[in-house]
């Protein structure tokens, strides 16, 4: 099992020289259907801003964010392709290439940014990256007039042909990260149905005597959070099973809880367990394929996001959206406290030691407009980023700009990506 990194690490003494610097890590957050843009904007500039009523969950993180104003995606608009403005949105978002029109096997986009850099820095690690989300990816058939499923449903690509498949059960990735391959093999887990913290005791036993108070109490911490970890799991199997009618001709999910907002934030935090064991650097996770049209009657919106993002100019409509783009924002702000809470072995935080981008490549659902897109970018970069501003960009500045300057920062250079036309600056 792995374990985060403790003090007795890298001990401070006369021969084992500094304590190490800890890794960057880099993860891409994608909502559907764009935002309402008044309620996302804030009217100041630099430090002097507010947070509007779509950002206002941020309030705890607000001094380790940049909010950027006026980012495009070229590679989103039709560009004489026609109609199929979701599809173009989300493969665009992280390649900033222009998909190819088809719903065949001859699919092509572009390398993504996240797959970019996993390449060069992932063997560093257990796993390149975690591609994560909430709704499953389809390879297949035809979603978007005349644009492949994948399009909409995939948005890292591991080369300009092969769309990543991404994990929506926690069970799984649960397992994938904690569970070694043997014991997954011999099925004790589930035969004995015990805690992987069983498997660990003795040995986390023995460590602990070994170690100073303050990685003591760290260690607590992270084993405490995993056996949470599990027992959220448990109760989201357990409320499949238990509380659905039992259809013999359907498989029934495991692990997926009937609350959209728990899957969130079970996911969300086995990518922070991930970044805080080192399993990996880089991760993207979609809250939803593009062009979703999940209602949300926790939040008392019924209706379907995408036929709302359709408002017309509707004040009701309009009212509606705001108040899913506010509850996306909630979820992203429980991971960013997560990870903000969570200390290194220098004494910073795992959120200063990372670069954690929050947006859609669309900008106003009604629209489909690619200019102007709703981003954010949080963490600090590992003190290469100035945060705790709002960034007004000049109109049709690329996106890909941004992913420039963050492949600067992991140590990947390249004088460009996609379409992009040089670095973002004033970033520092």
């Amino acid at each position: 099992m792995a374990l985060p990194t403790l003090d007795a690490m890298n001990p401070t003494s006369m021969w084992a020289g500094p304590v190490e610097q800890p890794p960057l890590r880099m993860a891409f957050f994608m909502v559907p259907n764009g935002v309402h843009i008044p309620d996302w904007t804030p009217t100041g500039e630099g430090y002097d801003f507010g947070l509007p009523y779509i950002l206002e969950p941020l309030a705890s993180v607000k001094d380790d964010l940049l909010v950027l104003t006026g980012l495009t995606h070229d590679k989103g608009r039709a560009n004489g392709d026609g109609a199929g403005d979701h599809a173009r949105a989300c493969s665009s978002f992280l390649t900033g290439a222009q998909p190819r029109k088809t719903h065949g096997a001859d699919l092509r986009v572009g390398i993504s940014v996240d797959q970019f850099a996993a390449q060069r820095v992932g063997q560093s690690t257990m796993f390149r990256s975690l591609e994560l989300g909430c709704d499953p990816a389809h390879p297949a058939g035809n979603c978007d007039s005349g644009y492949s499923c994948a399009y909409s449903s995939c948005v890292s690509w591991g080369s300009p042909g092969m769309p990543m498949g991404k994990e929506t059960n926690p069970r799984v990735v649960f397992d994938r990260l904690f569970f070694d391959q043997a014991s997954q093999e011999d099925g004790r887990r589930n035969l004995l149905r015990r805690s992987i913290l069983d498997f660990v005791a003795e040995d986390a036993r023995d460590l602990k005597v070994r170690l100073g108070r303050g990685d003591q109490r760290k260690l607590d911490e992270y084993l405490t959070g995993v056996r949470e970890i599990e027992q959220r799991i448990i109760r989201a199997e357990r409320q499949r099973v238990e509380g659905r009618p039992q259809l013999p001709e359907l498989e029934q999910p495991a692990g997926i809880p009937d609350d959209y907002g728990e899957h969130v934030r079970l996911i969300g935090d086995m990518m922070v367990a991930a970044f805080q064991c080192d399993l990996t650097r880089i991760s993207s996770f979609m809250f939803a394929n593009e062009g979703s049209n999940r209602s949300y009657h926790s939040i008392d919106v019924p209706e379907g996001h995408h036929s709302l993002s359709h408002h017309g100019g509707d004040a009701e409509k309009h009212a509606k959206i705001r108040k899913i783009n506010r509850f996306h924002v909630d979820q992203f702000a429980y991971i960013l406290n997560r990870l903000k809470a969570i200390k290194e072995s220098d004494g910073s935080t795992l959120l200063d030691n990372c670069m954690i981008v929050y947006g859609s490549c669309i900008s106003d659902g009604n629209a489909h407009n690619n200019e102007n897109l709703p981003i954010l970018l949080a963490g600090k970069g590992g003190g290469t980023l100035r945060v705790g501003r709002h960034l007004r960009f000049d109109e049709e500045t690329p996106m890909t700009n941004l992913f420039v300057s963050m492949l600067d920062r992991m140590n990947v250079p390249v004088d460009r990506f996609g379409d992009s036309t040089g670095r973002l600056h004033g970033l520092t």
